[in-house]
């Protein structure tokens, strides 16, 4: 009876050891994992809102309806100098998360822990299958309708160029053609100053649409946080006049801007991040 009750102690100390082991084991991968994944659990959540939240579909909606406003403006302010030989009218936008919506891409990456990487990217942008941002197309259409040309400046790769246009004319973007498609080249500066230049030459340009202050003028290239931060307060009557931005909370150069523009491990990123964050 006595060897019987020593057996049982035994056993049940076993358990107990064993049972906090796990435990341990698990709270300890938990842990890991969450922090191994600090950027990709950020896509999933920026992503959700972009493709769950009211407000995102709102904020865009408000973008699209004040450069309706803006559009009316100028084409009235043209008619009014008819008499006056004057270039065509034309709006310069920009094509990812301004009006197709890449947000399912960066659910996939972070579903396995990634960031963006190019091949991926590749392969999304070949099923031609982007949704629209909200109100672009309803926008793009009307401006079109109205006699002004639509130039689409991206920082697509040449690559992509049919795979774009096919994505752009299925939800019958207005000049979705290779004449208004202006991608990067490669071996040239992604600045696309030079592109608006360019069209600059032929239209003058009403209007410039992005989720990014890059897509807008070339001084807020490569700029850090606080230099982005300080130039947009100087210049912030422009906002919402010519410069007619679309909310994306998923990537662009406010975040590149807190990685020093470097291509960082999500171990730097991650600490890049809490380092910027503002604590109580």
């Amino acid at each position: 009876m006595f060897k019987k009750s020593i057996l049982i102690a035994f056993v049940a100390s076993a358990i107990i050891t064993t049972t906090t082991q796990a435990q341990t084991t698990t709270t300890t991968t938990t842990t890991s994992t969450s922090t191994s994944n600090f950027v990709a659990d950020g896509k999933l959540w920026s992503s959700m809102y972009q493709q769950k939240a009211a407000e995102y579909k709102a904020l865009c909606f408000q973008a699209y309806n004040m450069a309706h406003l803006r559009a009316d403006m100028a084409l009235l302010k043209n008619k009014s100098k008819s008499k006056i030989k004057s270039k065509p009218l034309a709006i310069v936008t920009d094509i990812d998360e301004t009006v197709l919506d890449n947000s399912p891409n960066s659910v996939h990456q972070a579903l396995q822990g990634k960031d963006y990487e190019p091949a991926a990217w590749a392969e999304w942008t070949a099923m031609a299958k982007a949704d629209t941002v909200p109100g672009a197309p309803s926008f793009l259409k009307y401006a079109a309708s109205k006699g002004i040309a639509i130039y689409y400046i991206t920082n697509r790769a040449e690559s992509e160029r049919a795979a774009t246009i096919k994505n752009l004319q299925l939800y019958g973007f207005p000049n979705a053609d290779n004449a208004h498609l202006i991608l990067h080249q490669d071996g040239t500066p992604s600045s696309k100053e030079t592109r608006r230049l360019e069209v600059a030459k032929t239209h003058n340009i009403i209007m410039l649409m992005g989720d990014n202050l890059a897509d807008f003028s070339a001084m807020f290239d490569k700029k850090t946080t606080d230099e982005r931060n300080q130039t947009t307060r100087e210049h912030s009557a422009l906002f919402g006049k010519t410069f007619i931005v679309i909310p994306n909370a998923n990537y662009g150069d406010w975040e590149s801007s807190l990685y020093q523009y470097k291509r960082l491990n999500t171990a730097q990123k991650e600490e890049a991040f809490k380092t910027n964050l503002i604590n109580q």
